[in-house]
């Protein structure tokens, strides 16, 4: 069994009426990911440095390897392993930018078409809880989905098999009759071995 995966460029080949499910990432995916690039690539430097006395080059380039160390891990998703590490309050300083937070392009009329289909549309994300609630309330995510996940629910994110073990348990799908859409291919890859 092999789960169907694409990522955004790909669903015009996709035959809609062989589904059951459709799993779909939210940042990079449906919302616009400039949001996040900007918030830890300029904005986490920005406050951290501030309280050491550094501009944002100069704590840009000391978080970046901080940064890389933990990519593909829960903790790399994790508010609270970066409040922790950073000495900052993460999700306030987050709740002050949320005016960046948009749909992709044509996000909201593709959900819309799902929508209105019989096919049973699941959010999976790595975002923290605290992130998925954040965006959420500043867009009406919540009503295009029968179920939102945050990998941080199952401590596993979804670049591991017990994301997606935990998922199946949870909400069981036919791999066969499932897309997967996410903007990663590291993610994508580790889906496809995952749900064979």
């Amino acid at each position: 069994m092999a789960l169907t995966v694409a990522s955004c460029q790909s669903v015009t080949a996709v035959d809609w009426s062989r589904l059951d499910t459709v799993l779909l990432d939210m940042d990079g995916t449906l919302l616009d990911l400039e949001f996040d690039n900007h918030f830890w690539g300029t904005v986490i430097p920005e406050h951290w440095g501030r309280q050491r006395g550094l501009d944002v080059k100069t704590s840009q380039e000391t978080l970046a390897p901080v940064f890389a160390g933990q990519q593909g891990k829960l903790n790399w998703y994790c508010l609270d392993f970066w409040a922790e590490t950073l000495g900052l309050d993460i999700p306030s300083i987050k709740a002050g930018y949320t005016d960046g937070v948009r749909w992709r392009p044509q996000a909201e009329t593709f959900l819309a078409h799902l929508n209105a289909s019989q096919i049973d549309v699941v959010l999976i994300t790595n975002a923290h809880p605290v992130t998925l609630a954040m965006k959420s309330a500043r867009l009406p995510l919540a009503r295009w989905f029968h179920k939102m996940v945050s990998s941080h629910d199952y401590g596993s994110p979804k670049e591991t098999p017990d994301f997606w073990r935990a998922l199946m348990a949870e909400r069981p799908f036919n791999p066969e009759r499932t897309l997967f859409m996410d903007d990663s291919e590291h993610v994508l890859d580790a889906d496809r071995k995952s749900t064979r």
